[in-house]
Parts: C-alpha cells; sequence; structure tokens
C-alpha cells in the first residue's frame, strides 16, 4: 500500500534499535514503581501494554494509593499525553496516506522516540508510515518486556528514592533532544518552551507544565518562522 511499505517498516525496526538503550532503564523504573505500589507481574504488563505512555505511568504510580485515584491519574495522564495532539500533526504528509489499522495502529504505537526518528526521517525525504510502525512495534515490545522485568528486579532489590536508575526516565527525553537540533534557529523557541514549563511548573500544581511549555515553544516558532518568512 502506498504510503505504508514493507521496506520501511524494516527501515524502523531497525533504526529503532539504538533506541532501546535508553528505553531499558526507563522501562526498569516503571517496573519497579509498579511493584512498590502493589501491582501484580499480570497488572504492570498490562498497564504497560495498553496504557502504553512512560511518562504518563510513572506519574500514575508516582501518586498511586489504595483505594486507586482512578480518576485523578486518568486525568493527570489525559495532561501530560496531550502533547501528542501536537505532535501528530508534524508527520501529517505520512499520516494522511494511511487508513484504517494503519493509521490508528501508528498512532498508538507513537511515543516520543519514535517520533522524533520519524520526524528525522520525513525531514530528509526517507521512508513512510511504515517507519512509525515498524518503530513503534520495536519500543512497545520493549516497553512491556523490560517494565515487566523491572517488576521482578523490584522484588529482588529495592533501590533507593535517589538511585541512579531514576534518572533514567529523564535521560531519555534529554537524549530526544539531540537529534531533532536543527541549528541556531532552533534557540529561541526551546528557549521559551523551557522557561514556560519551569515558571508554570512552579505556579501550577500537576503536570500543566508540559503542555504550557510545548504550546510556549510552538508559538514562538510559528512567530520565529513567519519574521523569516
Amino acid at each position: 500500500m502506498i504510503g505504508f511499505s514493507t521496506a520501511a517498516l524494516r527501515l524502523g525496526a531497525r533504526r529503532s534499535v539504538p533506541m532501546l538503550a535508553g528505553l531499558v532503564p526507563f522501562g526498569l523504573v516503571a517496573g519497579v514503581l509498579a511493584q512498590e505500589q502493589g501491582l501484580s507481574l499480570a497488572e504492570a504488563g498490562l498497564m504497560s501494554a495498553l496504557v502504553y505512555a512512560g511518562s504518563a505511568q510513572l506519574l500514575a504510580l508516582g501518586h498511586w494509593g489504595v483505594p486507586a485515584p482512578v480518576l485523578a491519574a486518568s486525568i493527570a495522564a489525559f495532561v501530560i499525553n496531550l502533547r501528542l495532539a501536537l505532535m501528530g500533526p508534524v508527520l501529517t504528509p505520512w499520516l494522511d496516506r494511511v487508513r484504517g489499522w494503519r493509521l490508528w495502529g501508528s498512532l498508538f504505537l507513537m511515543v516520543d522516540q519514535n517520533w522524533a526518528l520519524s520526524v528525522d526521517h520525513m525531514r530528509r525525504g526517507e521512508g513512510d508510515a511504515g517507519f512509525l510502525f515498524g518503530s513503534g512495534v520495536v519500543i512497545w515490545a520493549t516497553w512491556v518486556v523490560t517494565t515487566m522485568a523491572g517488576h521482578v528486579l523490584g522484588s529482588i532489590v529495592r533501590p533507593s528514592p535517589g538511585h541512579p536508575l531514576f534518572f533514567a526516565a529523564l535521560a531519555v527525553f534529554v537524549a530526544l533532544l539531540v537529534p531533532m537540533w536543527r541549528g541556531r534557529s532552533d534557540v529561541v523557541p526551546w528557549a521559551v518552551a523551557a522557561a514556560v514549563a519551569v515558571l508554570t511548573a512552579r505556579m501550577l500544581p500537576g503536570s500543566w507544565y508540559i503542555l504550557l511549555g510545548a504550546l510556549g515553544g510552538g508559538l514562538a516558532g510559528v512567530v520565529q518562522d513567519r519574521r523569516a518568512a
């Protein structure tokens, strides 16, 4: 099918492998937290397979309790994942050419890691939506396996709250910035996004700083591009 080639699917799967080095400790952290909060191995695996949102899972697990705060966790996950509504349109040249399970499957499997890879390849004129799907399958499978491994690890070794392992999630997101850097033109939008996020985190509770930081940086980029044009 045009727009969803097997070659791009395989390319996406191969190119996602280096990203797994940062994803594995991230998944282990999520699994350890799930175990600490009393989730069973099956529940931890299902959460990763169905929710499949690392940052949202860490946020929800960090505020877990008995009874589980379903409404609060759902709202927090919704807010922190609103950034995907800003990320998806960037891949419109690919996604507009596919329908059905190829479209919805690609969107389900889209996370920060393979989105960044896909944007880089799309800018270079390489691949199609199959790249996003292929890389997503590899990352999704690794995420599920590593969170379950983390659950088992957490039952054996209980790391302290300040253990370096818990820095993995932040390290993954910082590393994603490297392939997305396009030069000096990115300085202003990135600086605005960082400033808005920091100020919002100090002023508003919850995870609104993620969404507002993204909106602030995006607006700064639009203004900058219009002035340049």
